[in-house]
């Protein structure tokens, strides 16, 4: 389960405090709200870490045959528009967006929103919050998201110009127009019964 800690207007970091926050504290994965809460998220377990291993490797696989962006592990905070500093558990940057960004903005909390982002239910998340962070992705800019749970067996699709599409026990998700030959095969991720 999440923590989130509200601080109110007793403590507000800049982006350089919560980057410095954010390294000091590497074994927790620190995101920031757009209003200024810090979320604490505990490390995975070990099926949730698999499956987030197995849906990397496939996209930067793509993203290394394809050469159309950057790729990112969930360790990667991005800075939305909003101020929000989110950290997608595999997120995609077409190449021309990352190019305009400078040198130390590369080396920093990008200061954008993916083109295109995956986030997947853990044992610890709560489904209301995750769909609520994937349409702040939408109100940020994203292109596309997956929104996987595997106990369940759903996705849901966001996309910035339509409402959200669940999907029940797809076999795999692809995408032509934005990863085009990108397919995610979704046996690896599923729950056994």
């Amino acid at each position: 389960m999440n923590l989130t800690l509200h601080l109110g207007t007793a403590i507000a970091l800049t982006d350089e405090q919560f980057e410095q926050l954010a390294r000091a504290n590497r074994d927790v994965r620190i995101e920031r709200s757009a209003t200024g809460e810090l979320i604490l998220m505990p490390p995975t377990g070990g099926e949730t870490g698999n499956r987030n291993l197995e849906i990397i490797t496939d996209l930067g696989i793509w993203n290394r045959a394809a050469k159309l962006g950057v790729a990112f592990d969930s360790s990667t905070g991005f800075r939305l528009p909003n101020g929000a500093i989110r950290s997608p558990d595999a997120a995609w940057i077409r190449q021309e967006r990352w190019d305009a960004l400078t040198p130390e903005d590369r080396k920093r909390f990008p200061p954008l929103c993916p083109d295109f982002v995956i986030e997947l239910c853990s044992e610890s998340d709560d489904w209301p919050v995750l769909q609520a962070k994937m349409r702040e992705y939408v109100e940020n800019g994203l292109v596309l998201g997956w929104l996987i749970d595997p106990r369940t067996r759903q996705v849901e699709v966001y996309r910035r110009d339509r409402p959200p599409e669940r999907l029940e026990n797809p076999a795999s998700l692809s995408e032509e127009g934005l990863l085009p030959g990108f397919v995610l095969d979704l046996s690896e991720i599923w729950l056994s019964e």
